[in-house]
């Protein structure tokens, strides 16, 4: 399925041009081999060596068809039902839905091998004077971009399995100090924020001082002690009328700890913890 431009294994002598098809079969083979592992792995699918090779073969062995012409929603139709051979014959067709993430996934892994090794490609088959960039004929070496490949999937998996553990756990939220004023922030939820209030078993969240716009001062302040590891100390805290939790719902009976400094987290204003989530 994969698409490499031929130009990479061909030879002109004269009007002749010569065609190394067992190496663009082994080729295709390699990529879609990559392609479908980091889908397997993606989306934690339980499947075999075996099929991850079938389905790899399947998809380099109609790279011949591409030697056909045929117009281009043709091919297109073509490379769609491809992919479905591909995914049928590894993964299986379990429901629609579980067809649709593995269809879904096996083209943005595509797009994003593709895009990077398309990108270094040009980078070192272009050279510059000032702003203006001119071909100078070379071509990186198939073999270097085939061992870099399995890199960038990791590259991606790694910061795909990063963004599934942290920024899922982000929330938009609005603190109403009123009926009227309120403001907006970016929550994270940390299931080991455990703080709660002495007096009346009250959830804290805490809120970084910067982002609170209002005069604090008006408030009354509770003193919360709380104990880290390395430090004791006291929270300031005060009350609000309400919290709204995008997709959850509205929070009530909790209180506001005020954080002095920021956060040490990508766009972070304010943790909760999962007592005040679950209501």
């Amino acid at each position: 399925m994969t698409q490499i431009d031929v130009s990479f294994f061909y030879n002109k002598i004269g009007d002749n041009m010569k065609v190394y098809l067992d190496l663009i079969l082994i080729i295709n083979f390699i990529f879609d081999f990559l392609i479908l592992l980091s889908v397997s792995y993606i989306l934690k699918r339980n499947t075999s060596i075996t099929r991850l090779l079938l389905g790899a073969f399947s998809g380099s062995v109609s790279i011949l068809f591409l030697f056909i012409k045929l117009n281009n929603l043709t091919l297109i139709l073509f490379k769609l039902i491809i992919s479905i051979i591909m995914l049928i014959v590894t993964f299986n067709y379990k429901n629609f839905k579980y067809f649709m993430h593995n269809f879904i996934y096996l083209y943005l892994v595509s797009i994003i091998l593709g895009g990077f090794l398309y990108f270094i490609n040009n980078s070192f088959c272009y050279n510059n004077k000032g702003f203006i960039f001119y071909k100078n004929g070379n071509v990186v070496s198939i073999l270097f971009l085939i061992i870099l490949s399995p890199l960038i999937l990791y590259l991606y998996y790694k910061e795909l399995k990063n963004y599934k553990i942290n920024y899922s756990n982000y929330y938009n939220i609005e603190l109403f100090f009123n009926e009227k004023d309120k403001i907006k922030l970016i929550a994270f939820l940390d299931t080991g924020n455990k703080l709660i209030d002495p007096y009346k078993k009250r959830n804290i969240i805490i809120v970084d001082r910067k982002k609170i716009i209002y005069d604090i001062n008006e408030f009354k302040m509770i003193l919360v002690p709380f104990k880290t590891i390395n430090y004791n100390g006291v929270l300031k805290c005060f009350k609000v009328n309400k919290m709204i939790i995008e997709g959850i719902g509205n929070r009530y009976n909790f209180l506001v700890g005020i954080m002095d400094e920021s956060f040490h987290m990508d766009g972070i204003d304010c943790i909760i913890g999962s007592r005040i989530l679950e209501g």
